[in-house]
């Protein structure tokens, strides 16, 4: 880790600035700190990460969110989003809608020590290579094999089994241990969303992304209350399903908006 790692952080609140900076400087990363109105001017300096933290009015950080990804150089850039605590949303905060059009790679609440964020930072701008153990889980044979041969063209990927039921995808995670499950909803024996509830408990190390052909904000909903790190249609391009599998094999949310509703919609709440 060397000092020429930056992070921009964009925030209005002095001390959590002054704690952030003094916490991320202690490990060694350059820390540069800019107000609203300087964002763009501040851009140029190249960070290596974004943190893009509260700032008034209310629906100013999502207008830098949107900027930041619509910018041609900008939008590849790790951003890592820290909304206002639940009862400031209104004043600084994301409202729901917005949330719902989410596109980072880490979104948290505060109130948050500068230093839980450290390890956060630190797995976000961390960028070798690894490859992704994958199992496909699915009862029908064609969609197997049609996932499977698009998966097997990509060099950091490697499906290393097939499951036909739930049951069947509890047992090969026990033995294989993947970094992510591809997991069907209905099924025979044993439902997706069972299933990826057991995995959830037993075997936390290893993430479900849901395949699914319901409403979109339900499934997200759906998917969170099993425990999964998100959801992908089944008729999604293949692109969506490769970027949807590397994003929860780096332990994100999938799609970046499920990050809003996994924080947002706790365990056991209705909408």
């Amino acid at each position: 880790m060397g000092n020429e790692q930056k992070i921009l952080l964009i925030d209005d609140e002095p001390d959590f600035v002054e704690a952030f900076s003094r916490t991320l400087e202690a490990k060694s990363y350059q820390v540069i700190t800019t107000s609203r109105e300087q964002v763009q001017e501040r851009m140029k300096d190249e960070p290596d990460i974004v943190v893009l933290g509260t700032i008034t009015p209310a629906g100013e950080a999502f207008r830098l969110h949107q900027w930041l990804k619509g910018h041609p150089r900008y939008k590849d850039i790790p951003l890592l989003v820290i909304d206002a605590p639940y009862e400031e949303r209104a004043i600084k905060g994301w409202r729901r809608e917005e949330g719902m059009q989410l596109e980072a790679e880490g979104y948290v609440s505060k109130p948050i020590e500068p230093a839980a964020l450290a390890p956060r930072i630190q797995s976000l701008l961390e960028g070798a290579i690894r490859t992704i153990k994958v199992l496909v889980t699915d009862d029908h044979t064609m969609v197997r094999d049609g996932i499977c041969a698009v998966l097997t063209l990509q060099k950091d990927m490697d499906v290393v089994g097939e499951a036909v039921n739930g049951q069947d995808a509890i047992e090969k995670v026990l033995r294989l241990s993947p970094n992510v499950v591809l997991m069907d909803i209905v099924m025979p024996v044993m439902s997706g969303l069972e299933a990826t509830k057991r995995i959830t408990k037993e075997c936390p190390q290893t993430k479900v992304l849901i395949l699914t052909q319901y409403d979109e904000e339900e499934n997200m909903f759906v998917a969170k209350q099993a425990g999964a790190y998100g959801f992908i249609p089944k008729r999604a391009a293949s692109s969506d399903l490769i970027n949807g599998i590397r994003a929860v094999g780096a332990g994100r949310y999938f799609p970046p908006a499920f990050a809003y509703v996994s924080a947002n919609w706790p365990e056991g709440e209705t909408r």
